[in-house]
């Protein structure tokens, strides 16, 4: 398994010969309060996903405080906002991302975030943060990218409406940058996005193109986009997280609460040992079901040297003697020792 790609994040490795990297999103389900965040936390651990991931921005550091139409949100979730009022709203403070670290220490679980310029990077390098993702819609920020791969941490890239091209270019980037442990994410950016809309078809050809660690950010609104990636190759899937589903923040409607997250942790864990390998043998949880197989018997008893009828053997459950198959080659030959009725025709009893 050593020509798979694989990165590893905080001494987890990450590839097809793991079980799925799971990373839950807090996002701005924090809904303005530290406790929140800090229980999230608490909650993604308790659930068994294996890494929490923040977002770092403020609303100056991502757009520009204006009322003009390009700034004003139409449609969807936060439709009538500006830009920059939903980030001042969704934002996390940067006097939390210290408190957050330290309790997922203590906790055990990895705790990472998506930078959004430069001075986010140097915050988080200034916590030790052991990887960082790029969102989406930042795919096409080259610079910053370069800027992320600098610090030498593994690095995972989004590529919501990135086309093929626009993929290149940021792995190109990371590479340049100095990045050696890259990972990709298939994603739709919609919010929510229906499982129409995932063509999880495309992880199993990101995988052959890219050659990189690949996986699914999922923003549909149940688990079964996520687990049916699995079986497609997603060796990580990030998923947003929250404690309410109606707690009535930016991100809240479609994230998911904390028994989805469990279920979520299990399910993927099952889906991907279930793959194994290529086998076509009798699996260990079959072997004692071999007496409801056919093989042949004999029904009569038959005294040594006496010629094997076709009306002295049957197919019959169970399956300890020969195989049904072999029916034609033993009619017509001798028995070697004398057998009795109802026992399995087998080779030390045919001359």
């Amino acid at each position: 398994m050593s020509n798979i790609p694989n990165i590893k994040i905080a001494g987890r490795e990450i590839s097809a010969s793991q079980p799925p990297y799971i990373i839950a999103e807090l996002s701005a389900n924090h809904n303005g309060r530290l406790e929140t965040a800090l229980k999230i936390v608490e909650e993604a651990k308790k659930a068994g996903a294996d890494a929490v991931k923040l977002q770092t921005y403020t609303a100056d550091t991502i757009t520009l405080k204006s009322d003009s139409d390009d700034f004003q949100i139409h449609g969807g979730l936060w439709d009538g906002k500006t830009l920059y009022e939903l980030y001042e709203q969704a934002h996390m403070p940067w006097e939390w991302h210290k408190p957050l670290f330290d309790r997922a220490r203590e906790l055990d679980i990895t705790m990472f975030s998506s930078p959004f310029d430069n001075t986010a990077v140097d915050l988080l390098e200034d916590l030790n943060a052991p990887a960082y993702k790029i969102a989406s819609f930042e795919a096409v920020d080259l610079p910053l990218i370069k800027y992320v791969a600098s610090t030498g941490k593994p690095m995972i890239i989004s590529t919501g409406m990135a086309d093929a091209e626009e993929i290149e270019e940021a792995i190109t980037a990371a590479r340049e940058g100095g990045c050696k442990e890259l990972a990709i994410l298939h994603c739709v950016s919609g919010y929510p996005a229906p499982a129409e809309d995932y063509n999880l078809r495309t992880i199993s050809d990101m995988k052959q193109r890219f050659g990189l660690v690949t996986g699914l950010s999922d923003h549909t609104l149940d688990n079964t986009t996520a687990i049916a990636s699995v079986v497609l190759g997603a060796d990580l899937i990030e998923k947003h997280f929250t404690l309410d589903r109606n707690g009535g923040g930016p991100d809240d409607s479609f994230s998911l609460e904390p028994h989805d997250l469990k279920a979520l942790c299990q399910d993927t864990k099952t889906a991907w040992s279930s793959l194994g390998q290529v086998e076509y043998g009798r699996k260990s949880s079959e072997v004692g079901n071999a007496q409801f197989r056919r093989s042949l018997y004999f029904v009569k008893s038959l005294k040594k040297g006496e010629t094997i009828t076709r009306d002295s053997i049957r197919s019959v459950r169970p399956g300890f003697g020969m195989s049904p198959k072999m029916l034609d080659s033993v009619v017509g030959r001798k028995v070697a020792e004398n057998v009795p009725e109802n026992s399995p025709v087998l080779p030390r009893y045919v001359e």
